[in-house]
C-alpha cells in the first residue's frame, strides 16, 4: 500500500495496517538490547514500521522496514508480540493506523542502509527503550526484562557475533538484497 491509497481508506473510514519489527540482540552476558530508531519527521523515538507490501507477508515486509529505516538483518518471528495504534497524518486526512509488531533477532548491522540521514538508530537496553518511547501502547509492547526467551521464544541465548547467526557458522542470505 503507498501513501495515495491509504488516504484514499481513510477517507472512507476504513482501517488502516502497518507492520513493524522490534530488532533486538543478545549481549556477550546474555541480555537483550533492542533497536528504537527515530521517526522522521518529528524525531519520535519507534521502531521500524511501514505499510505491508504488495507481494510480501507480514514478517518479511517488517524485516525490509527493519533494513531501510535501521540497518538492519534479520529473520522475524512468525508470531506477532502484539499491535499498537496511532494516529497518521495523510495529508489533510487524520487516520488512526494499527501496527502489528514482530520480534526479530538481528544477525547483521549495516554501516549504510536507505534512510540513515533521516533517522538515528541506538541499541538500549528494554526497560530504557520504555521510558524513551512517547506513545505508551507501542511502549508496553517492549518485554519488561532482558531475558532473551521473552521475545523469541526458546532459543538459544548465546550472544551475538558481529557478522554471524545464531546458528554459528551458517552465513545468511539477505532476501531483499
Amino acid at each position: 500500500m503507498n501513501k495515495k491509497q491509504a488516504k484514499a481508506l481513510a477517507k472512507l473510514g476504513k482501517p488502516l495496517w502497518q507492520v513493524g519489527a522490534m530488532p533486538y540482540r543478545i549481549t556477550g552476558d546474555g541480555q537483550i538490547e533492542v533497536m528504537v530508531v527515530t521517526s522522521r519527521h518529528k524525531q519520535r523515538v519507534i521502531f521500524p514500521k511501514g505499510w505491508k507490501m504488495r507481494g510480501k507477508c507480514k514478517t518479511e515486509a517488517a524485516a525490509q522496514e527493519a533494513r531501510e529505516e535501521a540497518g538492519v538483518i534479520g529473520l522475524p518471528n512468525a508470531k506477532s508480540i502484539g499491535s499498537y495504534r496511532y494516529r497518521k497524518r495523510l495529508g489533510s486526512v487524520k487516520a488512526l493506523v494499527t501496527v502489528i509488531m514482530f520480534p526479530m533477532r538481528v544477525h547483521h548491522q549495516l554501516t549504510e542502509w536507505r534512510e540513515q540521514n533521516e533517522r538515528k538508530r541506538l541499541w538500549v537496553k528494554p526497560s530504557e527503550a520504555i521510558r524513551m518511547i512517547e506513545n505508551r501502547s507501542l511502549a508496553k509492547l517492549v518485554p519488561d526484562t532482558e531475558e532473551p526467551c521473552v521475545l523469541h521464544g526458546i532459543e538459544s541465548v548465546q550472544p551475538d557475533t558481529p557478522g554471524k547467526t545464531k546458528m554459528a557458522d551458517k552465513k545468511l542470505d539477505d532476501p531483499f538484497s
